[in-house]
């Protein structure tokens, strides 16, 4: 008999982000679903360049069309978690963790100050009766900005401590007895800075803890992410934000959405972006919205609002892979030694895009025009580049629905690298362009890439790739053969890894040995 969960469907718990003070946390407490249930409506150009309305339902709704979740509301999700048999619930079930109910004034009379440290134990106790109550192993936490930083605390200082032994020692890595995998979309793991003032306004924001807002200072970070038992080994001076502590939750299982659109971020009327910089999603910049060594996707969505990251397509799917997902492909550059004839005040910048089929969107775009491509190593003589460049990180699964093409399932996940190589000359700070052409890169393609999943008889999937450049053909109508076919490379059994050498025409600009690799992992839930 399976036991709950065992399908990949465990809890999904949401915590959502920074509502400031007074009207902002009342506005979060009128809200049911604390914005999760939000959806969109945008303008989006059909085949003849018309304007059509494309509707973005809500991540929670998905969840329930797409992955058969229950939402079990009752009136109130802790009277009725607390009232429910233990293991009588669906574990495929959303809870909203509402930690700003007790400092509503629509609630009482004396609402009570908000407190990150407050709101993460108390997410460990919905975690622990949620986990009871349905009987699942695990949980899987989904977050919103300061929302991830409440949940990092949880999993870094709050299940350490109170899991401590009698000595007061502790387990960093307790948490995982609790978290399968948690989803950030936007937050600050890095804190907020500013691209203004050089530095006076989050010297102001953290004397003053205005709002709140210190919570993304690197003082109040420290203790809210630090259990007491660490602070001799790791003090504040060697803190960052963006590292996990060693030995703890693994980075690999905390996925960071990062958003890369400052203009449609119109809180306090567009005078947050023009503070944090064009570098940003409006509220955090793009260096502070992931962890080191944690898979990411960057998105052309701000913080929040009409084009909000959480309210958007883009972050559904990233999310719906990385929870249910059953594989993941790594993608990297290798042999890349552009530059080989340029002086070294020449930049190259690599654009990327990954489209899906049967997806309206580009589930990670990093580009120059949103100002975060992917820096490529100017070659040096005597300094090879022997090292991969990884590009992006995304998950499939399995037992995903197919596109039908012609009334047939397609039996492979198709997918596009769009890569734009693009070179600059800098000298001392300044951009020339004597011989500059803009908006023209040196080079661009895309890679098609089918991955048939594994089955019964097939423990590793199988890959097929072809340049565009090579594919006469509408890339829908593109049936790769034998010569597209991908050999594995890696011995090792529960791994396949292929490589794709780039076109050879391009190869005296981009190396000899210039190409990209895949690797395929297979993944549990827990």
């Amino acid at each position: 008999m399976n036991s709950p969960g065992d399908d990949g469907r465990l809890p999904v718990i949401y915590v959502r982000g920074f509502a400031g003070t007074g009207s902002g946390i009342n506005d979060a407490v009128d809200d049911p679903f604390y914005g999760f249930s939000q959806g969109s409506v945008h303008v989006r150009a059909d085949g003849s360049g018309h304007a059509k309305f494309h509707q973005f339902e809500s991540p929670m709704l998905r969840l329930i069309s797409d992955h058969n979740y229950d939402v079990p509301v009752h009136g109130d999700q802790w009277t009725f978690l607390n009232s429910a048999e233990a293991g009588s619930l669906n574990p495929a079930s959303v809870w909203i963790h509402r930690f700003y109910d007790e400092a509503a004034t629509t609630f009482a009379d004396n609402p009570e100050n908000f407190s990150l440290e407050e709101a993460a134990a108390s997410l460990f106790t919905l975690v622990k009766l949620v986990r009871e109550k349905t009987g699942a192993p695990k949980v899987f936490l989904v977050a919103h900005s300061m929302g991830g930083l409440i949940c990092r605390c949880m999993l870094q200082r709050v299940i350490p401590e109170s899991s401590a032994d009698d000595s007061g020692g502790i387990d960093p890595a307790a948490g995982t007895e609790y978290v399968a995998r948690v989803f950030t979309y936007a937050t600050p793991h890095g804190g907020i800075n500013f691209a203004l003032g050089f530095g006076l306004l989050e010297r102001l924001r953290d004397a003053t803890g205005l709002h709140g807002a210190d919570i993304f200072g690197p003082d109040r970070m420290y203790d809210y992410l630090t259990p007491h038992a660490q602070r001799g080994e790791l003090t504040r001076e060697a803190f960052k934000g963006t590292v996990m502590p060693a030995g703890g939750f693994p980075a690999e299982n905390l996925f960071c959405l990062v958003g890369s659109n400052p203009e449609d971020y119109d809180v306090a009327m567009g005078l947050s972006s023009k503070a944090v910089g064009a570098r940003s999603d409006g509220l955090v910049q793009i260096d502070n919205a992931a962890v080191q060594n944690a898979p990411l996707a960057v998105v052309h969505r701000s913080h929040s609002g009409r084009y909000g990251i959480v309210n958007s397509e883009e972050g559904y799917q990233n999310l719906q892979r990385f929870l249910f997902g059953d594989l993941k492909v790594e993608v990297g550059l290798v042999g890349f030694t552009v530059g080989r004839a340029d002086p070294p005040e020449v930049e190259f910048q690599l654009d990327v895009g990954l489209a899906i089929r049967g997806l309206p969107v580009l589930v990670h775009e990093q580009s120059a025009a949103h100002f975060c491509p992917v820096q490529i190593e100017h070659w040096k003589e005597g300094d090879p580049i022997d090292s991969p460049v990884p590009l992006l990180t995304t998950f499939l699964s399995s037992n995903a629905p197919r596109p039908l093409v012609d009334g047939r399932k397609v039996p492979t996940l198709r997918h596009a690298l769009k890569l734009r190589l693009m070179s600059i000359w800098e000298r001392e700070g300044h951009f020339f362009f004597t011989d500059h052409l803009e908006q023209t890169e040196d080079w661009q393609d895309t890679l098609l890439i089918d991955i048939e999943p594994p089955s019964p008889g097939q423990a590793l999937p199988r890959a097929w790739a072809a340049w565009n450049s090579s594919i006469p053909s509408t890339l829908r109508d593109w049936n790769p053969g034998e010569e597209d076919f991908l050999t594995d490379t890696d011995p090792t059994t529960a791994r396949w890894k292929g490589h794709v050498d780039v076109p050879e025409f391009f190869k005296d600009l981009l190396g000899h040995g210039a190409g990209i690799d895949l690797t395929v992992t297979p993944r549990s839930v827990y």
